[in-house]
């Protein structure tokens, strides 16, 4: 490719030349690339763009003037003008898929594996990129950001379409958004699942993240949002695309009733302009209603009638570490989620609570290094819900374990609900305590760790760590006590 190709009309006086690559990355700079100056929050790109030029690259597109002649190419946003490069780069594979996007602090990954599901079902291909895995058809990679970086992401959706995926389903995270990962992507239809406490250390507030959100939906033909959610009313009505919103309200246009809930299965209607329909799905909880709900009329956005949605819907199975049942021979029910917030900790306790028939005993803790304002706010929301709570460590990172657990327990010091709870900081330890002291009948959640396999130590060390391995394990100690 040469470089008038690359920057696709931005003004430059260098002359046309062959261009070998573009990075944002000073160690992948070799000769005749283009390297784009992006100040991130700890280092500058335009502190080495001259550098970058000794070492080979052709240009640097910089946001200030750096002084090097024709070789800088000057642009408003760098980052964003990175997004359009690296899509050039790659092809414009964004040109040719069909995009879905669904964002939201709670439900983006279990709502995106059921509109791959459902699409797959009916006889597309799909790619899938998301917080547990990316799918390129039927290859599985991993997924080490829930929105890849940006060339990976522009690299990642010219294999789809070269794999000849006709759909790609994304869950597209704030952090995606506002860095301009997803470049010029545009979607055929974009979710809003919800918004609640979650990355204010990176965002600041309520405010800021909210409008990270909202900018799926100024590149989107049509926008689901959930109208039962204080922030989906917002959106609504700042958006200019066409809207269908759903809820279990009577403000949604489209409203699940009539639910009936039990452990592997759920019944609910459909209703929409006075026509019902009946829904199945394994899936259980209230807010998996509106999972659902959502997925079912993604995929009615994109072409597909509704009751072929729907059938293809009672098909799907569950998706790992949301609501994951994990097979045990002892007499009670143990449940791994990835409720990691406040309210997504409230949600999964709220459900299993309607169809426990003994005690819900609830396990969680909080991330180190990350907003400490929510981690009394989860003890709240679990004692709501809980007849017993096992406080422990989920990813502790730089932070001491055993005061991450004493900013959670201020939340039970500060509420008229009591509880009984138990701490201990080393999770596997915690899970056998937990599950030794159960009785048949109780439901015990393990929330948290979900489908991750790790647990992040000082120094961002990563060490192997299933709950579902852990769960064996301790079963195994219970019985040959």
């Amino acid at each position: 490719m040469t470089l008038y190709q690359l920057l696709e009309g931005l003004s430059t006086t260098l002359s046309d030349c062959d261009i070998t690559g573009v990075t944002d990355h000073t160690g992948y700079v070799t000769q005749g690339m283009v390297f784009v100056c992006v100040k991130g929050g700890s280092f500058d790109g335009h502190d080495v763009a001259a550098e970058m030029l000794e070492k080979g690259a052709a240009a640097v597109i910089c946001e200030r003037d750096m002084g090097l002649g024709a070789q800088q190419i000057l642009v408003e946003d760098s980052r964003k003008t990175y997004g359009d490069l690296c899509a050039a780069w790659y092809g414009h594979p964004e040109r040719q898929l069909k995009l879905i996007g669904v964002t939201g602090t709670n439900g983006k990954t279990t709502t995106a594996m059921l509109i791959r599901s459902i699409l797959k079902a009916a006889g597309h291909r799909v790619g899938l990129i998301g917080t547990v895995q990316y799918e390129i058809g039927a290859e599985i990679l991993p997924a080490p950001n829930t929105t890849p970086l940006t060339a990976s992401f522009f690299e990642l959706l010219a294999k789809m379409a070269d794999a000849g995926c006709d759909y790609v389903v994304m869950e597209v995270s704030s952090f995606g958004l506002v860095q301009h990962r997803i470049g010029p992507a545009w979607f055929e239809t974009a979710v809003f699942t919800n918004l609640t406490q979650d990355h204010l250390d990176i965002h600041g507030d309520m405010e800021q993240y909210y409008l990270a959100k909202r900018m799926l939906f100024d590149r989107c033909e049509t926008a689901i949002v959930n109208a039962d959610d204080p922030y989906g009313k917002r959106l609504i009505g700042e958006i200019t695309c066409p809207v269908v919103s759903y809820g279990m309200t009577e403000s949604a246009q489209v409203r699940a009733e009539g639910a009936e809930l039990a452990a592997g299965h759920s019944h609910f209607t459909l209703v929409e302009n006075g026509t019902a329909y009946p829904i199945e799905t394994v899936l259980t909880g209230r807010f998996n209603l509106e999972n659902a709900t959502a997925a079912l009329l993604a995929c009615r956005a994109v072409g597909m009638a509704l009751p072929e949605a729907a059938e293809h819907l009672r098909h799907c199975s569950g998706v790992r570490g949301r609501c994951e049942q994990i097979p045990i021979s002892l007499p009670f029910t143990v449940i791994c989620d990835y409720a990691h917030t406040p309210d997504a900790l409230e949600k999964i306790l709220e459900a299993l609570r309607e169809c426990t028939q003994g005690r819900l005993l609830a396990l969680f803790g909080c991330g180190g290094d990350r907003d400490a304002a929510k981690r009394p706010k989860m003890a709240r929301a679990a004692a709501q819900y809980a007849d017993f709570l096992m406080i422990t460590s989920d990813n502790p990172r730089n932070e001491d374990p055993d005061a991450i657990i004493r900013d959670i327990l201020t939340g039970l010091t500060d509420t008229t609900t009591t509880v009984p709870y138990q701490t201990e900081p080393d999770r596997a330890e915690a899970i056998y305590l937990l599950m030794r002291q159960a009785q048949p009948g109780d439901v015990i959640v393990l929330a948290g760790k979900g489908h991750e396999d790790y647990q992040i130590l000082a120094g961002n060390v990563k060490i192997h760590m299933d709950e579902r391995e852990l769960v064996r394990q301790a079963e195994q100690r219970i019985l040959n006590a």
